[in-house]
């Protein structure tokens, strides 16, 4: 049975881990991008189901990361080296390159405008839901290995999709306070955090692939047949 520290821990460490990745408050204009047109209240019940969606989606690939590891033969190390890569890839982007629009970003926009609803589709998945925070929390079914474990990452979700519903409902004051280059500063502060995080987890997976037991006994005997 896993101690209480350890469940205020797991809830700490997802919401930790999670809220740079989802970030937000980077993603604010561009929420008020593509609600542009709609009514308040239109726009918060979009913003209310795109968190629950979310929710969804991640408690999904948490309970069913372990079958899904399983199914395709991915080992935890791996599963840790893989995301660790992909999270690494995402916080150096945010570092190097300032937020800028693209011809597709404006394309996906105006489609997005058009739909009658957002929520899950560009909202849910993949603003606040994409490969980043699936990977983030594929990762985090290694560190559970009691329901308890489950429930406390699922707090941690549950609370950064409050956190995130709260920040975006008052997405346009805060763009109006911090402005265009507040933002960018705090793309980058986000950027690196999520750099630091993705290198914890090939940190810990290539040294959980050095520390197996199977791999040091084969080094092992490798050397003694010399």
């Amino acid at each position: 049975m896993p101690t209480v520290s350890h469940f205020w821990q797991l809830i700490l460490g997802t919401v930790i881990a999670l809220l740079p990745v989802i970030n937000p408050l980077a993603s604010a204009p561009t929420f008020l991008a593509i609600t542009e047109g709609d009514t308040h209240e239109r726009r918060l019940q979009q913003l209310r189901m795109a968190c629950i969606y979310m929710v969804g989606i991640l408690v999904s690939f948490l309970i069913g990361g372990t079958f899904i590891m399983g199914f395709f033969g991915i080992s935890i190390p791996g599963l840790r080296i893989a995301g660790g890569l992909l999270l690494a890839g995402i916080g150096s982007a945010m570092l190097v390159t300032a937020p800028h629009r693209t011809e597709d970003e404006e394309r996906a926009r105006e489609a997005a405008r058009a739909k009658r609803d957002i929520s899950f589709s560009p909202l849910a998945m993949p603003m606040l839901s994409g490969p980043g925070s699936i990977a983030v929390t594929l990762g985090f079914t290694s560190l559970a290995g009691h329901w308890v474990d489950y429930f406390a990452i699922i707090l941690g979700i549950l609370i950064v999709a409050t956190l995130t519903y709260a920040t975006l409902r008052l997405s346009g004051r805060i763009v109006t306070v911090v402005g265009v280059n507040g933002m960018n500063a705090f793309s980058k502060i986000m950027g690196f955090l999520i750099l630091c995080v993705g290198i914890q987890f090939v940190v810990n997976g290539v040294l959980a692939v050095a520390t197996d037991p199977a791999l040091i006994r084969a080094i092992r005997d490798a050397a003694l047949l010399r």
